[in-house]
């Protein structure tokens, strides 16, 4: 896949591995990723989160006859962080053939859990 002009390298996010059973990606906690307080923005986490599950998502299926999207994400973030970087762990609850539901946990650089998150992806069938 082609991350060029995406959002992931806005935030600088890097695919370290990516298995339909498990997908890591890791982010650094710069001034791109930093609310204006210095610490890691929610907001980013939750990006974070949701490309994961997306990638882990289009593994699932035939990328040539279906989309994936994200419909529903939820995380609570667990510790803050100022500085370094974050990865993010996804691993599939269900997968099904319209919809799935992913688990990801993001983790610093001592394995302190950052944010849990569950991410929901559609499946819809291409037109045209």
């Amino acid at each position: 896949m082609n991350w060029d002009n995406t959002l992931l390298e806005s935030l600088g996010i890097e695919v370290i591995s990516a298995e339909k059973e498990q997908v890591v990606v890791k982010m650094p906690v710069d001034q791109r990723t930093r609310q204006p307080a210095g610490f890691l923005h929610g907001g980013a986490s939750a990006a974070l989160a949701e490309t994961a599950a997306s990638i882990g998502a289009v593994l699932q299926v035939n990328p040539e006859k279906y989309d994936v999207f994200g419909i529903e994400i939820n995380a609570n973030h667990i510790h803050a962080k100022r500085n370094g970087e974050v990865t993010a762990c996804a691993t599939p609850l269900h997968v099904g053939k319209t919809t799935m539901v992913w688990q990801i946990h993001i983790s610093d650089e001592q394995n302190r859990l950052i944010c849990v998150s569950r991410c929901t992806i559609g499946v819809v069938l291409k037109r045209g």
